[in-house]
């Protein structure tokens, strides 16, 4: 088994070293991230692995404050007749004082990088190229190791990534990634792990090994969110409560509703940010508009419908089926429809024991209070533009995520996919509801095929 490979991260101080190692190890608590200058004082390191198998250690390094002085000290370090090369002079420097004392934040630098099989050279592509950048890249060469020069904060309006380019050609640094900590692109990882392959052609094997880990995690906790938000909307559409037809009552009613499907909301909020690793206080879904509720139409929809007919077949008489029941469904409740249906009802409640207290309940001037399809749609994709966005974001990122309501023409259009539609006549399908019932497998596949049109979406 190959020890891991070990990478320092260095650079000068605050171009993203703490920034770019929180992203690459999905830690948002690693170090401290700060615009401050020196925040990192000590080498931090952390480590990746596979299948139990440690592939890459990362040292995290304070930053350089003062290569010019330190080149300038260094080239003074050959004795007469000398001509050390770096190593040496880097040797002869670390075993004096002025490595204790006046550069001591860089010797702790070097000493990293000694001991390790490469650096990442992190720099902030928003600075201007200066010459104590070049002074840093010269003392950093004299360790005889490896060198990836990556660009940082590359996703800024701001950046100067064509001058570093081209002033890291001029020193012979060609291969180079770019490489944002706080919005990484979707193959920042594979590129800057290939890109370090090209100079350490031993460890290609266990940089590929983390490249595949990485996508499938990736793959995994796209489908595991795609899941927690068809959960969301399986409980929603199913959610029912009645209320008696008294508007108070009802407004209380609907009042209650709209809290309950904020926090269950809010729930799946906060189940994502675990499923990527970030802060609850990373996303913070806004007020949900346009929840006043939908009123009695969940009682005939076609799956109620399919199921009361299965009931009907099952016992009740067929004369009552396709008279007093289907002129009931279709028509709507008349006094003298409601007599004949109290009767059918009194007499059958086996067989309409799940639409049996529904129907007494419309007689009664009982409302049902569900959750309107433009809330459902809502919800749909305020949850995926925060899962798309999570896909997105990089462990350093400091602003929060703010979940604001799409455009009305983009939840307003189209059908809803049919799950919702089936989950509406299933109340015991949601945990909002009491008595749920969610272990069962009808609503399992239900959830499925939603995941799946989901991901369809996602793609499209």
């Amino acid at each position: 088994m190959s020890p891991p490979l070990k990478l320092a991260l260095v650079g000068h101080t605050n171009v993203g070293k703490t920034s770019l190692l929180r992203t690459l190890t999905r830690d948002v608590e690693f170090g401290e991230v700060s615009p401050r200058a020196s925040t990192t004082r000590h080498v931090e390191g952390a480590r990746l692995s596979v299948d139990g198998q440690a592939l890459l250690e990362l040292y995290d390094t304070p930053g350089l404050e003062d290569a010019i002085a330190l080149l300038d000290y260094l080239e003074r370090l050959d004795r007469p007749g000398e001509r050390l090369d770096g190593p040496a002079r880097l040797a002869r420097f670390l075993e004096g004082s002025e490595a204790r004392q006046r550069y001591e934040q860089e010797a702790k630098v070097l000493r990293q990088l000694l001991a390790s099989d490469a650096g990442l050279y992190v720099i902030d592509v928003r600075e201007p190229v200066l010459a104590k950048y070049r002074d840093e890249l010269a003392v950093l060469t004299m360790c005889g190791r490896p060198l990836l020069p990556v660009l940082n904060f590359v996703a800024s309006a701001s950046h100067r990534e064509g001058e570093w380019r081209e002033a890291l050609a001029r020193l012979g640094l060609h291969a180079l990634v770019a490489f944002d900590s706080v919005a990484p692109p979707e193959d920042g990882e594979r590129r800057l792990y290939e890109s370090l392959a090209l100079l350490l052609e031993r460890s290609r094997p266990q940089l590929q090994r983390l490249i595949e880990d990485h996508e499938a995690q990736r793959r995994t906790r796209r489908q595991a969110g795609q899941r927690l938000i068809a959960e969301l909307l399986i409980d929603c559409a199913a959610c029912r409560r009645s209320v008696a037809a008294q508007p108070l009552l009802e407004q209380a009613a609907v009042n209650e509703l709209r809290a309950a499907i904020r926090q269950r909301e809010q729930r799946c909020v906060e189940a994502l940010l675990r499923l990527y690793a970030f802060r609850s206080s990373d996303a913070k879904a806004a007020d949900l508009p346009l929840l006043d509720g939908r009123w009695g139409d969940d009682l005939f929809n076609p799956e109620t419908l399919k199921q009361l007919g299965i009931k009907v077949g099952g016992g009740m008489a067929a004369g009552a089926a396709t008279g007093v029941g289907v002129d009931l469904l279709v028509g709507g409740i008349t006094l003298g429809a409601a007599a004949a249906l109290g009767a059918v009802i009194g007499g059958s409640a086996q067989t309409l024991r799940n639409y049996g207290e529904r129907l007494k309940g419309k007689l009664k001037g009982q409302r049902e209070l569900t959750v309107d399809d433009a809330v459902l749609r809502l919800l749909a994709l305020r949850q995926q533009q925060l899962l798309a966005a999570l896909d997105k974001r990089g462990h350093a990122a400091m602003d929060a995520i703010t979940l604001h309501a799409p455009q009305e023409t983009l939840w307003r259009q189209g059908k809803l996919p049919a799950p919702l539609n089936v989950a509406r006549a299933h109340p015991e399908w949601s945990s909002l509801n009491p008595g749920a019932r969610l272990e069962e497998a009808e609503r399992a596949e239900q959830v499925e095929r939603l995941c799946s049109e989901i991901a369809l979406q996602a793609v499209g």
